[in-house]
């Protein structure tokens, strides 16, 4: 959009100070003007040199440096920056106001205007001994795993090369870390992620706490229903870290035949919350949509970053549109879009912004370019939706006239079969015998529904499965008996538990209710999350927790 570079960021963040954010960053960030005068600098670097920003600004950077430093900043490290426009990691020493040396890693850019002229040569800078402990902590970490992994062996060996499986792609996670362009962003996912991590936790844990329960029971017949249990986690785990995985183009790609539309739509909601209320959305699917082998994720990290960027370019507001298309490319269009010539399947993110000039559509795929502000991006996010569209076998082409806004499209090969197809919204309803007392179970991870549900039954409950919060409301509201409410916080859909549970008070204001979540506490009690008053078992939980809650509950 007109505003062309942008990270997915978690909405509770859309609110800080982003230029404190620039001068308290973990890393340093200085530009340099072509004479070598640093002309801005932030106030992580200076107090990591023993120097304000004023006097910052009256030297050069090569003096800074270190006499080796110095000879290799200019006769390796400028070369290269001239001749490719941006050199990654490159490992040098600055010389403290104590006279001590710093260790540092800094990732260099040159910025050009449109007739090539030098304008400016960008840094960020890691502290080296920094990054060694942090790979340090991660060495503690994967030892952790390994201890861990091998407590697990006797219980099944298919569990064990599935976990073993979850590990190595944890390892791929940890690698992506190490690359220091994507650390602000990592850092911003933090809370979703650790949510996520919970919820899987708590369908390993409470997997193998029901093993070793029906072991010592004796009971053996129904074993692999736990052990497939905690090997689904670790796979939905997995898919997890790609998320993250996503923001690295060097990444290997996990495709499927992917229905698109279904994509979209499962977006919307959260792309409607991200945008704001100030700008009006409409996803407009086309009918009879083609399938397309992509990375479905890598696909909504790209559908995100195009919409945060239309409402960058949208700062009074203004329409959002997502529509997708089926698409023949003959000879010349295919030419003119670098693409061979064929079916593809498009979607288009098109806002009513400020638009783009010719000349900032020319750089707009370029890594570390950017319109916006110091500290306010990172020049990285039209490179990853190019660099995923690429290596899917398609392109990404940008319309924008200036004032008038922008489309962005991106056009993905047609696959000749079936795409994927998920069956969400499903509850699970049994007859009830007259003496049961009813459980409806709400929560979109299949592991934990199983869990809980498997205690439930053992205790002589009757129980309800629902995956979602519409889906809870419809049989709240309908003539079954529900005795208890257990429901996730967070739930798709678009309902939270804190909601579910609002409506089934509506109709049942006797119901009991027990919350779930993979929040931290302190996160949801006294938030808009959930009422203080309401019993909660934060997740990972033991089965005897969650026994003696129950217990409480229905005595």
């Amino acid at each position: 959009m007109s505003n062309p570079d942008s990270t997915p960021v978690p909405l509770l963040a859309e609110t800080e100070d982003f230029e404190d954010l620039y001068e308290h960053a973990p890393c340093g960030y200085v530009s340099i003007a072509p004479d070598g005068k640093i002309v801005k600098a932030n106030l992580t670097l200076g107090e990591w040199i023993g120097h304000d920003k004023k006097s910052l600004l009256s030297i050069r950077f090569r003096d800074l440096l270190t006499v080796p430093s110095r000879m290799y900043y200019e006769t390796n490290v400028m070369p290269l920056v001239r001749l490719q426009g941006f050199v990654n990691e490159v490992a040098l020493d600055i010389e403290r106001t104590d006279g001590e040396r710093l260790p540092i890693l800094a990732n260099v850019s040159e910025r050009r205007d449109a007739s090539g002229k030098a304008l400016v040569l960008r840094m960020t800078i890691f502290n080296a001994s920094d990054r060694r402990r942090y790979e340090k902590e991660l060495l503690a970490a994967r030892t952790a795993a390994d201890s861990a992994n091998q407590s697990l062996q006797a219980l099944n060996a298919s569990l064990e090369q599935r976990i073993a499986e979850g590990v190595a792609l944890r390892m791929q996670l940890e690698d992506s870390l190490r690359q220091s362009q994507k650390m602000e962003a990592v850092g911003q996912l933090t809370g979703g992620i650790a949510h996520d991590f919970n919820n899987l936790l708590a369908g390993i844990g409470g997997s193998i706490e029901l093993l070793e329960i029906r072991l010592k029971q004796g009971r053996t017949d129904a074993l692999q229903r736990y052990i497939d249990a905690a090997g689904g986690a670790v796979t939905r785990a997995a898919a997890l870290t790609h998320r993250l995985l996503a923001f690295s183009r060097q990444q290997t790609l996990q495709p499927k035949a992917t229905n698109i539309n279904r994509l979209v739509i499962d977006m919307e909601e959260l792309i409607r919350r991200t945008v704001g209320p100030g700008v009006a959305l409409q996803v407009v699917g086309a009918g009879g949509l083609w399938a397309s082998v992509i990375d479905p994720n890598q696909l909504e990290n790209a559908l995100l970053n195009l919409c945060i960027n239309a409402r960058d370019a949208m700062p009074t507001g203004g329409r959002l549109t997502i529509e997708t298309a089926n698409k023949w490319l003959d000879d010349r269009t295919a030419k003119e879009r670098d693409l061979p010539p064929g079916q593809y399947v498009t979607v288009s993110v098109t806002d009513t912004g400020t638009g783009m000039s010719p000349e900032v559509i020319a750089h707009a795929f370029e890594p570390f370019f950017t319109t916006k502000d110091v500290g306010k991006g990172t020049g990285l996010g039209l490179s990853m939706v190019f660099g995923f569209a690429r290596q899917s076998g398609g392109q990404v082409r940008i319309y924008s006239e200036v004032g008038r806004g922008t489309t962005m499209t991106i056009y993905l090969p047609r696959h000749h079969g079936e795409s994927e197809v998920e069956d969400t919204g499903a509850f699970l309803l049994k007859a009830r015998e007259a003496d049961e007392e009813t459980v409806l179970v709400v929560d979109d991870e299949p592991t934990v529904r199983l869990l809980v549900t498997e205690v439930l039954e053992d205790r002589g409950y009757h129980v309800i499965e629902a995956t979602d919060g519409p889906t809870a409301v419809k049989i709240l509201q309908s003539t079954v008996e529900v005795d208890l409410l257990i429901t996730d916080v967070g739930l798709p859909g678009g309902l939270t538990g804190r909601q579910v549970a609002e409506a089934a008070r509506a109709g049942r204001p006797n119901l009991k209710i027990l919350f779930i979540t993979g929040y931290a506490e302190n996160a949801v009690i006294g938030s808009d999350l959930i009422d203080a008053a309401t019993p909660m078992l934060t997740k990972p939980f033991s089965i005897q927790s969650l026994v003696e809650k129950i217990s409480h509950l229905l005595p």
